[in-house]
């Protein structure tokens, strides 16, 4: 069965972000062609115009499903990784109940300094 089309929008200005991008399009393989990579650099009205805020999608990865439905976070990380067998194993251990709060918070901070020490936070 074919996999559905996700498309995810990502930071194109921060370097870590474009080689997350890298290293997931490499580990997809030919799955990876059903994903849309959406640059959101100097994008706010079309991100407006998709109803993602566009300071919230600069913080949180954004990614939007087959049906349409906008998934942020660490949601949005479980279902791009759930995709790719290599990741299915993390997928899981970050949902975890008592895994996925401490690393939410991890990850806004990392988000935050980032922001900060390239001054668009």
């Amino acid at each position: 069965m074919a996999q559905k089309h996700l498309t995810v929008y990502y930071d194109g200005a921060c370097p870590t972000c474009v080689r997350d991008r890298a290293n997931y399009e490499k580990l997809a393989g030919k799955q990876g062609a059903e994903v849309e990579w959406f640059d959101i650099t100097g994008k706010d009205d079309a991100l407006c115009q998709l109803g993602i805020d566009p300071k919230k999608a600069l913080r949180e990865l954004h990614v939007r499903d087959e049906q349409q439905q906008l998934h942020v976070e660490m949601d949005a990380y479980i279902l791009l990784m759930q995709r790719v067998w290599l990741l299915k194993p993390l997928a899981w251990f970050i949902g975890l109940p008592f895994i996925r709060p401490w690393l939410s918070r991890l990850y806004h901070k990392m988000v935050s300094e980032r922001l900060e020490r390239t001054g668009r936070g």
